[in-house]
């Protein structure tokens, strides 16, 4: 996880005394120096994906409660796994104000009784080299937690849950020093929001399909993605990238 330890200088105005006012005993000026302090924005996003399942054969509790080393890797064109519970995930490419974005993710899968919990482990911006500069001046969180009703397994359906949040302290850039804060936090929340938008509903349906491959035998469970879904996600990728 990428962090801020130094600040961006607005000005450092120097001043040198006229001769008169020069201590004598001292053949050097004294001068004074200032700085602005680093502004950081934050931005804060979160949403809660629901989706009912029909459980087959094999009950949806036992498909959450596999071993991260059994996970299918869902969508093969934005999601790649490093280890048994570490995945590299490629974020649509967005705009902010007058930048294209595209967020790479380091993220690992802690199992839990009902579920798991997927935690942030690092995040890299690509883009311009503008954006490529903030990378050691941010910080991020994300957790997505991932359940089902454990006493509900006997039923028909299930209902299965993704509760996501994702924060970011960044140091405002020196060109963005002119726009109001609040500007600039509301403008970054939005984009955070719209990104859960459109990830959030096609992971979950991912989710359920992988889980049906499983219930029914289906011992392969490549991973999924249409061309209809990647023509849809193109689309939605681009209205990101125009900020509509």
């Amino acid at each position: 996880m990428a962090s801020s330890s130094s600040s961006l200088l607005r000005s450092i105005p120097i001043s040198f005394p006229s001769t008169k006012q020069w201590n004598l005993k001292s053949s050097r000026p004294s001068f004074r120096a200032s700085a602005t302090p680093t502004q950081k924005a934050r931005f804060v996003g979160r949403r809660k994906e629901s989706i009912s399942v029909r459980q087959l054969q094999r009950p949806l509790i036992e498909y959450m409660r596999l071993p991260a080393s059994q996970y299918s890797v869902l969508d093969a064109e934005r999601i790649e796994r490093v280890n048994d519970n570490t995945f590299r995930c490629y974020v649509y490419r967005f705009r902010f104000f007058t930048f294209e974005v595209c967020p790479v993710l380091l993220v690992k899968v802690e199992e839990q009784p009902d579920g798991c919990c997927i935690k942030l482990l690092s995040c890299k911006l690509e883009g311009s080299p503008m954006v490529a500069a903030q990378n050691d001046k941010f910080d991020a969180l994300m957790v997505n937690r991932i359940s089902c009703d454990s006493k509900a397994d006997k039923s028909l359906m299930q209902q299965l849950t993704s509760d996501t949040i994702i924060e970011v302290s960044i140091d405002i850039p020196f060109p963005f020093l002119a726009i109001p804060k609040q500007a600039i936090e509301s403008a970054g929340t939005q984009v955070l929001e719209q990104i859960l938008r459109i990830m959030l509903p096609r992971f979950m349906s991912q989710l359920v399909k992988d889980y049906q491959a499983w219930a029914t035998g289906d011992t392969s469970r490549q991973p999924l993605g249409t061309e209809n879904e990647k023509v849809k996600i193109e689309k939605e990728s681009e209205r990101l990238r125009k900020g509509k």
